[in-house]
Formats: C-alpha cells, sequence, structure tokens
C-alpha cells in the first residue's frame, strides 16, 4: 500500500547550497524532517545546478520520510538573467526596463519546456512572453 502523505513543502532553494537556515529549517521542521539528512540528499542531487535558484516539491510521508522534485529555475529569473537586469519594473504597463527579442523567448522556452504546461514551443514561448510583460519588458 501507498505511503500517506502528510503535506508538500514548496520551497526555492539554490541549487547545490542548501542549507538548515531559514526558510528552508524551519518549514521541514514543522513537518518533522530531519533536517541534516534533506541538505545532504538535496546538494548531492542539485550539485550541476550549483547557485541556480531551484522551485522544490518536497513530499512529506505519515513516516517522516521525503520525496522531492525540483522544477528548475523560475521564468522570471532566467528573463532577468538572460537580459542582464536585476529586477523587473515596479510599474510594467508603465515603465520598460529591458526588450526581449524572439530567439531570446525560444532559448527560455527551451529550458522551461520539461516543466510547462505548453503542448509545443510557440505555446512556451508565449508563456515566456506573458512573465516578460508582467516584468515590464518589451517583446519583439
Amino acid at each position: 500500500m501507498a505511503k500517506k502523505v502528510v503535506g508538500i513543502v514548496k520551497v526555492r532553494i539554490p541549487g547545490g547550497e542548501a542549507t538548515p537556515a531559514p526558510p528552508l529549517g524551519p518549514a521541514l521542521g514543522q513537518k518533522q524532517i530531519q533536517i541534516a539528512a534533506f541538505v545532504k540528499d538535496f546538494n548531492a542531487k542539485t550539485s550541476k545546478m550549483k547557485g541556480q535558484l531551484l522551485n522544490t516539491y518536497i513530499t512529506v510521508y505519515e513516516d517522516k520520510t521525503y520525496t522531492f522534485v525540483t522544477k528548475g529555475t523560475s521564468t522570471s529569473t532566467l528573463i532577468k538573467k538572460k537580459l542582464g537586469i536585476e529586477k523587473g519594473s515596479g510599474e510594467p504597463n508603465k515603465t520598460k526596463v529591458a526588450t526581449i527579442n524572439q530567439k531570446q523567448l525560444e532559448e527560455i522556452a527551451q529550458e522551461k519546456m520539461a516543466y510547462m504546461s505548453a503542448n509545443d514551443i510557440e505555446a512556451a514561448k508565449k508563456i515566456v512572453a506573458g512573465t516578460a510583460r508582467a516584468m515590464g519588458i518589451k517583446v519583439e
């Protein structure tokens, strides 16, 4: 019989650099998971993605065991990295902070494709473009 799930913890953790410090430590402590064991497992599994901020979903079971899945870096982080900007616009409808072209959209969409609900690259590009617009980035 399958293990009973008692909770899912969603956190953003730098790949290969997890520490017991907040926000991870308190989130796992509430679910009574051995934090040191998780940090060791996570850092070992994500060592090749060192420094990337990873969306991580930790499933906690009744017997205090866990599994985790990393969903890659957020789209907004990839856009900022690709364009070399620090942050998006505080007023995206009024102030544009950068411009992104179709080639850049496609590169980001291909990187995120495995984690998106899009069926093809064109749909993924539209999702990325929507995120860019919401950040105050002009889409060409």
